[in-house]
C-alpha cells in the first residue's frame, strides 16, 4: 500500500511550537504563530482553515514588504492548490530565492517540487527533483533535508516494488534521526507500517498500526483513519474479511467526507473491493472496483495495484457475457497499464542509476576512508606499542645489568671474606662497630644501665653465633626472654647499637647468612627456593625473595645465576 506523505515541517526554518487554535482574528498573530497554526490545521486535514491562514500570511508579508516571509507565503499557498497553481507558486519561490544564501536553498525548492509531482502522480519528475534536492542537501550538509530526500526516494522504491530497500531506509530514519520532529517521525512511522504490509512482515506491521491507532484516536482523526485503513489491509491479508470491511468502510467514509487526497480514497476503496471479493461477494466487490475506475477518470490518480482491478472487472463481464463492457474495460486496462508501465520503467531505470549507484559509490568511499583511518590508527598504535616495548626492554636490561653488577660485587666480597654493608645502589665495606657507651648512653630514651646493655649485647652475640636467627617463629619477645630482659630494653639496644629495628635486624642476619652459604654450599644452592626459604626461617618463598632484594639491591635469581657463572668460569 502506498501512503503518500509530504513532510510539511521541512518548509519551516525552525521547530514550531503548538499554539492555541481559537478562532480569533488573524491580525494579532505573528508570522511564526501563523506558520504554527497553518501546520497544525494541515496536519489534521483542516484544509479550509489552513488555506485561510496561508492567504492572510501572504497578504501580510506583501503589505510589510518582507521578502523572506513572502517566500514562506508562497510555500504555504502551494500546498493545497491544484497541480498547475502549486507549480506556479513554487516558480515564484525559485525566482525569489535565486540568490539566497540560506543553507536550505536550493535543496528545499527541489524537495517541494518533488512532493508536488509525487502527489499528482508524476513519478518521473518527482524522482528528478528528489535526486537534485538530495544533491544540494548533501553539499550543504543539511541532515534534515537529506532525510527528507531519502525518505521520499524510499516512497518511490515502494512504488516500483523495492519494498525491502524502502523499509530499510524508513526504519533507519524512524529510530536514528533525533533531528526530525515528532510529526515528521509520525509520517515515517505510518509509511513503515504500510511497507511492512507490502513485504508481509505482518507482526511488525500490526505493532506499528496498534501504536498509531492508540496515539491518534483523540488528537488527530485524519491520521487515525490512515492507520485504520492500514488496519483494514492487515485484516485483509490475514483473511479476517469482516473486520477488514468495517475498518475500510469507516476510513473511506472519513476520507470522502473530509475531502482527503484522492489516493487515500482510491486505496481504501480498492482494499474494500478486495475484501468483498475474498468474502465471495462479487457484486459488492464490483461496486468498489467500478468506483475506483470512476475516481481515476475524475482525478487521474493511478497506482500500480490497478493491474489487479481491471482483470477482475473484465472477468466479471466475461462471466456475464457482456462483450461491450468487456471490450471497454480491456481498452481502459491497456491505456492505464501503458501509463503505469511508462512510469514504472522510468523510475525503475533511473532510480538505481541516479540514486542507488551514487549512494553505493559514496558508501564505498566512506568504507575506504574508514579502512584507511583504521590503518593509520593501527600503525600509530603499533608505533606507540613498539616504543613502549622498547622502553620497557631498555629499562629491563638496564636493571638487569645493575642487578648483575651488584651480584658480582656481592660475590666478590663473600669470596674475599670481607664483611660488607649491602645497599641497593652499592656495596661498601662497613666500619667496625665499636661500642662506645659514653657516646651512646645519652641516646637511650629510657634509663638503661651499662651493665644491662652489655649483657643484652652478649646475648645477641650468642644469638648470632649459634645462628638462632634461622629458627622459625622468632619474635622480639622470644629473643628478649632468652636474653633475660624485657622486649622494651631489647628493642632499644637493637635500635641504638645495631641502628635498625628488630625485624630488619633479623632479616639482615638471615640474608647475610644466605649470601654466604649460597655462594659456598653447592648442595644448599641446589635446593628449591621454598626449601631454602624455610631453612632460613621464612614462612614462604615470597617473604625470602623480597627480603633478599631489600637487603642486597639485587634479585635472588640473578645472584644464583652469577654464582653458577662464576663456578663454570673457575672450572
Amino acid at each position: 500500500m502506498k501512503i503518500r506523505l509530504i513532510f510539511l515541517l521541512l518548509l519551516s526554518f525552525r521547530v514550531l511550537v503548538a499554539q492555541t487554535n481559537q478562532p480569533d482574528t488573524l491580525k494579532k498573530y505573528s508570522f511564526s504563530e501563523l506558520e504554527t497554526k497553518y501546520y497544525e490545521y494541515n496536519s489534521i486535514d483542516k484544509i479550509k482553515d489552513a488555506n485561510l491562514i496561508s492567504h492572510y500570511y501572504l497578504e501580510k508579508a506583501k503589505s510589510e514588504k518582507n521578502s523572506e516571509k513572502i517566500v514562506e507565503g508562497y510555500v504555504l499557498m502551494h500546498f493545497n492548490e491544484s497541480f498547475p497553481n502549486a507549480l506556479k507558486y513554487l516558480d515564484s519561490v525559485q525566482i525569489s530565492t535565486r540568490n539566497s544564501k540560506k543553507e536550505t536553498y536550493p535543496a528545499r525548492l527541489y524537495l517541494l517540487r518533488g512532493n508536488i509531482y509525487f502527489r499528482y502522480d508524476h513519478q518521473k519528475e518527482a524522482l528528478n527533483n528528489y535526486v537534485l534536492g538530495l544533491k544540494f542537501a548533501q553539499e550543504k550538509g543539511n541532515k534534515r533535508q537529506i532525510a527528507f530526500a531519502e525518505v521520499s526516494i524510499a516512497y518511490l522504491n515502494n512504488y516500483i516494488g523495492k519494498h525491502y530497500e524502502a523499509a530499510k531506509k524508513l526504519r533507519f530514519y524512524l529510530y536514528n534521526a533525533p533531528y526530525l520532529s515528532k510529526n515528521e517521525l509520525s509520517d515515517i512511522h505510518l509509511s513503515l507500517a504500510s511497507t511492512y504490509l507490502d513485504i508481509e512482515k505482518l507482526d511488525s506491521a500490526k505493532v506499528l498500526i496498534g501504536e498509531g491507532l492508540k496515539s491518534f484516536q483523540k488528537d488527530n482523526i485524519y491520521r487515525y483513519n490512515q492507520y485504520l485503513s492500514l488496519s483494514g489491509l492487515y485484516n485483509l491479508k490475514v483473511k479476517n474479511y469482516k473486520d477488514a470491511v468495517n475498518n475500510l468502510m469507516s476510513s473511506r467514509q472519513y476520507f470522502i467526507k473530509s475531502g482527503s487526497d484522492a489516493l487515500s480514497i482510491n486505496y481504501a476503496t480498492f482494499y474494500l473491493g478486495q475484501s468483498y471479493a475474498g468474502m465471495g461477494q462479487k457484486e459488492k466487490a464490483m461496486q468498489n472496483f467500478l468506483a475506483i475506475d470512476s475516481l481515476i477518470k475524475k482525478n487521474n490518480s493511478t497506482f500500480p495495484e490497478l493491474r489487479e482491478v481491471y482483470p477482475y472487472i473484465i472477468g466479471y463481464y466475461k462471466e456475464k457475457g457482456d462483450k461491450e463492457k468487456q471490450l471497454y474495460y480491456i481498452d481502459r486496462f491497456l491505456n492505464i497499464d501503458k501509463q503505469l508501465d511508462s512510469r514504472f520503467r522510468y523510475v525503475s531505470r533511473e532510480l538505481p542509476r541516479r540514486y542507488d549507484t551514487p549512494s553505493l559509490v559514496n558508501e564505498k568511499a566512506k568504507i575506504i576512508s574508514e579502512l584507511e583511518n583504521r590503518k593509520i590508527i593501527l600503525y600509530f598504535s603499533i608505533g606507540i606499542l613498539t616504543l613502549v616495548l622498547a622502553l620497557v626492554l631498555f629499562l629491563y636490561y638496564k636493571s638487569e645489568r645493575k642487578y648483575k653488577k651488584i651480584a658480582q660485587e656481592l660475590l666478590q666480597s663473600v669470596y674475599n671474606k670481607v664483611e660488607v654493608q649491602i645497599t641497593k645502589d652499592e656495596l661498601d665495606d662497613p666500619p667496625s662497630k665499636v661500642v662506645n657507651f659514653e657516646n651512646t648512653e645519652s641516646k637511650i630514651i629510657r634509663a638503661t644501665s651499662e651493665d644491662v646493655a652489655q649483657n643484652i649485647l652478649r646475648e645477641l652475640d650468642s644469638f648470632e653465633a649459634k645462628r638462632q636467627f634461622l629458627q622459625k617463629g622468632i619474635t622480639l619477645n622470644s629473643v628478649a626472654k632468652k636474653a633475660k630482659t624485657n622486649s622494651r630494653y631489647l628493642s632499644e639496644i637493637i635500635n641504638i647499637y645495631k641502628e635498625k629495628n628488630f625485624a630488619t635486624y633479623l632479616n639482615d642476619l638471615r640474608i647475610d647468612y644466605a649470601i654466604s652459604r649460597l655462594a659456598n654450599d653447592r648442595k644448599f644452592r641446589s635446593y628449591k627456593i621454598p626449601f631454602i626459604a624455610e631453612e632460613l626461617g621464612y614462612n614462604n618463598e615470597q617473604a625470602f625473595t623480597l627480603a633478599f632484594k631489600k637487603r642486597t639491591g639485587t634479585t635472588l635469581s640473578i645472584y644464583l645465576k652469577e654464582i653458577e657463572a662464576l663456578e663454570i668460569k673457575k672450572a
